[in-house]
């Protein structure tokens, strides 16, 4: 978010106002959601389990990442199977 923020010529609360106000959601929260929809495409592929996926998309604990994804999904991403089409 800093290079972002730099990039923009913004401060990083400048940027960060700006971008909440312009998306509804903070940058971390917005990056979240498009590592989120990233896993359920590879998991939906069928050729990452659990694990890699969630490496995959950057986060260090298998764990945490299938907290997050039960609470967005409402499901375990176990559960995702390639019969359901990934998003382009």
């Amino acid at each position: 978010v800093p290079e972002l923020a730099q990039s923009a010529g913004m401060s990083l609360s400048s940027f960060h106002s700006h971008f909440k106000q312009v998306t509804g959601t903070t940058p971390l929260q917005y990056q979240k959601e498009l590592r989120m929809i990233a896993a359920r495409d590879l998991l939906r592929g069928g050729r990452h389990s659990v694990a890699s996926a969630s490496f995959e998309v950057g986060y260090e604990s298998p764990t945490h990442f299938a907290r997050d994804y039960q609470r967005k999904f409402a499901k375990a991403p176990s559960r995702e199977n390639s019969t359901e089409p990934a998003l382009a």
